[in-house]
């Protein structure tokens, strides 16, 4: 099993494109078996999504539909709505597997891995890669 943790700085945007980290993490890691994605935060997950084609925009509406930045939320401190950041994990995993072969991941033609943080508090955010072979 080989591992890496980046930190990646979400301050400028939702949502970070992790592909190509991902993939040169797996071609350093090995040829057969799967890549998992983790983030160890109570406020932030992971997206596999089409990028550049206004998705963002619609996945970003969507989780202001469902999460609304405003007081109803017991969880209540830091910024207005921060209760709504810890309930994104329950819509969007904090992880997620893709099978690797012959050293690529195996993702459908439009597929990204994207990271997904909602939580103006702290953009600072950490990534786990792990390989395991198979």
């Amino acid at each position: 099993m080989k591992t890496d943790l980046r930190t990646f700085d979400t301050s400028a945007s939702r949502f970070v494109d992790l592909t190509e980290e991902v993939s040169a993490f797996v071609s350093r890691a090995g040829r057969d078996g799967l890549v998992n994605v983790f983030v160890p935060h109570a406020t932030a997950g992971l997206a596999l999504v089409e990028t550049g084609s206004g998705t963002e925009d619609d996945l970003e509406a969507a989780i202001d539909r469902l999460l609304p930045r405003d007081d109803r939320y017991a969880h209540s401190h830091g910024s207005p709505g921060h209760g709504a950041d810890h309930v994104l994990p329950a819509f969007l995993s904090p992880s997620l597997t893709v099978p690797v072969i012959d050293g690529e991941m195996q993702l459908g033609t439009w597929q990204s891995i994207v990271l997904v943080d909602t939580n103006r508090d702290n953009p600072q955010r950490k990534v786990r890669f792990t390989f395991v072979e198979g």
